[in-house]
């Protein structure tokens, strides 16, 4: 029986398994979606699939760049829980697939998880998930990829504990200012580059909050604009990297310590570790009463 991409997207969505994993199961199943779940349950990927609906919004962010600084990845691991996030075995994983992901030219997670593990070819970056999971008992995924490549600068790097990676391209300075750079934008988290780069819907909205503030104080409408474009300013200095006070000597801002080292950056990443994932709260107080309103 013929394998269709929709029988593999169906088998995928269901079971969470990779997409070349799920493609090998219909195959051995000769296109029946049922048989195949429950061959891999028997071969230990259920487990795997019962787990990937959990929230995975803890883990890490690990880089690796070139000896030439000229290339690097990026690549976020999530898993369920802080304690899983600091298992050796997991962390050993995150290591791996970052390897991997600078060896192989992919762009894209998907594409990742289907490439041998350079620490262990017999393993593809998606069994290895498959098998840790069985072994850790948490959800696991590869859940960023991020490729960079400098042509006219060098890459420089920056990772605050494991949750919080950057990368910045820079041309001139040394490795002492290109970490530097990287270390403030950890911690000052820019929205962009320069002012230039904001985009103009952003601009724009924050310029309506501006003028709704200014109107309240009943000043003259020229006051008003010069109000506007004082607040615009200052929250263009707040956003942009170059705008920002160097976190390290507030007196000069970043654009001033970049100039003063005849130095320049021409853009940069920062991936924090669940970020944009919607994480479960509980209230274990009420967590609690209620188990003993039911016994």
């Amino acid at each position: 029986m013929a394998i269709t991409a929709a029988m593999v997207k169906e088998l995928r969505e269901r079971t969470g398994v990779g997409m070349m994993e799920c493609k090998t199961a219909l195959v051995e199943a000769n296109g029946d979606i049922e048989a195949a779940i429950e061959a891999m349950r028997k071969s230990g990927q259920a487990r795997a699939a019962k787990k990937s609906g959990r929230i995975a919004a803890e883990g890490v962010v690990v880089i690796q760049i070139t000896a030439d600084q000229k290339h690097g990845v990026l690549v976020e691991i999530n898993c369920e829980t802080d304690f899983v996030g600091k298992d050796a075995g997991f962390v050993a994983f995150a290591e791996a697939v970052a390897v991997t992901a600078l060896a192989t030219p992919v762009t894209d997670v998907e594409a990742l998880t289907n490439q041998p593990l350079v620490t262990d070819a017999s393993l593809t970056v998606s069994a290895a998930r498959e098998a840790l999971i069985a072994k850790i008992g948490e959800n696991i995924q590869v859940r960023r990829l991020l490729r960079f490549e400098s042509t006219s600068g060098a890459l420089h790097s920056y990772r605050h504990g494991v949750r919080i990676g950057v990368v910045v391209d820079m041309v001139g300075g040394d490795a002492a200012l290109g970490r530097d750079i990287a270390m403030h934008v950890a911690a000052s988290n820019p929205l962009c580059l320069s002012a230039e780069q904001v985009p103009a819907a952003t601009l724009e909205k924050e310029k309506e909050i501006f003028r709704a503030q200014a109107l309240e104080s009943g000043k003259p409408p020229e006051i008003v604009e010069k109000m506007i474009d004082g607040r615009i300013r200052k929250y263009l200095e707040e956003v942009t990297l170059l705008g920002q006070p160097f976190v390290k000597d507030p007196e000069q801002s970043v654009e001033k310590l970049l100039k003063h080292a005849g130095a320049q950056v021409l853009a940069f990443a920062r991936v924090e570790v669940g970020e944009g994932i919607e994480k479960k709260t509980e209230n274990f107080a009420e967590e609690v009463m209620a188990q003993v309103r039911a016994s």
